[in-house]
């Protein structure tokens, strides 16, 4: 008899059009939803640029959302502040995977932050896609899981030591952040300097409130360098020029790409023009390519600002929905991290590789100069 019924109801679903099993859905995945999760620093100086590129990455998923969204779901990002801590970070992780349920994670910012969550992204299987001011070190740490877009620290320092030294500059001091990540940094540009035979005539770390920053100026100075070499954000930048500039010190700064030429503009001053910036994204204000000219027009529609930040978020949106796109309706962790392994394309004359298991995609590094109010040109 039992049998008999089980019989029936499967002819019955059968004649319906439908399945006679059931399949369990991808966490994070609906019939008209795919749930993305953030966190990352959200309030004080260095909450701006992430709010920056999460504008950017908004607008991105805003478009195609308004299409119909990537085989009729939706995109929907759901962002929480951790403050730059490890612990509030991998708590956050667990509540977007738990809680939130989403699906994977999308701009994902620090290195410490990161680092201390990918054991958590690994047990997972969540992939973390376009993550935002992530150290090398800490990238390593998320092999497997993590697709990244800017080009490494490593690759930057390479490029800024080259310009540097094929300019005849070869004396060469660095100010860094007073974080493992700043650390990190001066290491790579050490490295860089030492294939050329080279060392820095000085370093130091610049403290988040700058107090020390006049202590720093004399310190570096005292090596008697043509440039100093900045890897720091927020005002820092500007508070140590000025402090350079007040012990009538006059060399010339270089900044790694996490350096806002608007802001250091703004504490520096006119003075602050022809600060040079190495930058990991494509030139936003570019006037010949379609991708670029797009980004723009939708900033402006949305009333919001035009920039490095913004683009790189709009970037790592457009490499995700690519790849939610080639990854097709049946959307599982696995077949994306298929595709992302698997991923070549060509955004804004940047390319984008992810082959041979490399977790970082790019090696796109300009030199960039900043005027006097803060703009950016070639």
């Amino acid at each position: 008899m039992h049998i008999q019924r089980r019989t029936l109801l499967a002819a019955g679903a059968a004649a319906l059009g439908a399945p006679t099993f059931m399949v369990r859905a991808e966490t994070g995945v609906s019939d008209g939803e795919i749930v993305l999760g953030h966190t990352g620093i959200l309030q004080g100086p260095l909450g701006g640029p992430v709010k920056a590129m999460l504008a950017g990455a908004q607008t991105a998923f805003g478009e195609v959302n308004a299409q119909g969204g990537i085989a009729g779901r939706k995109l929907r990002v759901v962002s929480l502040d951790d403050e730059l801590k490890p612990d509030k970070a991998v708590a956050n992780y667990q509540a977007l995977l738990g809680e939130h349920k989403a699906f994977a994670f999308f701009g994902c910012v620090g290195s410490g932050t990161t680092a201390a969550a990918s054991q958590v992204l690994k047990e997972s299987g969540a992939a973390l896609i376009g993550g935002y001011a992530v150290a090398d070190s800490a990238r390593e740490k998320t092999r497997g899981s993590g697709y990244y877009m800017r080009a490494s620290t490593e690759r930057e320092a390479q490029a800024l030591v080259q310009h540097l030294t094929t300019i005849g500059i070869t004396r060469i001091a660095m100010a860094h952040l007073d974080n493992p990540g700043g650390l990190e940094a001066l290491s790579l540009v050490t490295a860089a300097l030492k294939e050329r035979k080279l060392e820095p005539t000085g370093s130091t770390a610049i403290k988040g409130d700058a107090s020390n920053a006049v202590e720093a100026a004399q310190k570096l100075m005292a090596g008697n360098p043509q440039t100093i070499i900045m890897y720091l954000g927020g005002p820092l930048p500007g508070e140590l020029m000025k402090a350079v500039w007040g012990i009538g010190a006059t060399p010339s700064f270089y900044g790694m790409s996490i350096v806002d030429g608007g802001v250091t503009a703004k504490v520096a001053g006119p003075r602050s023009r022809g600060l040079a910036i190495s930058q990991i994204m494509p030139y936003p204000w570019g006037a010949a390519d379609v991708y670029i000219r797009t980004y723009r027009e939708l900033m402006d529609k949305a009333t919001l600002p035009i920039g490095y930040y913004s683009f790189e978020g709009y970037f790592s949106a457009s490499v995700l929905i690519e790849a939610l796109k080639r990854t097709g309706r049946d959307l599982t962790r696995p077949k994306l991290h298929a595709t992302m392994k698997a991923l070549k394309l060509r955004l804004a004359g940047m390319d984008i590789d992810f082959t041979g298991g490399q977790t970082t995609g790019s090696r796109f590094v300009e030199m960039v100069q900043v005027t006097n109010e803060g703009k950016y040109v070639r």
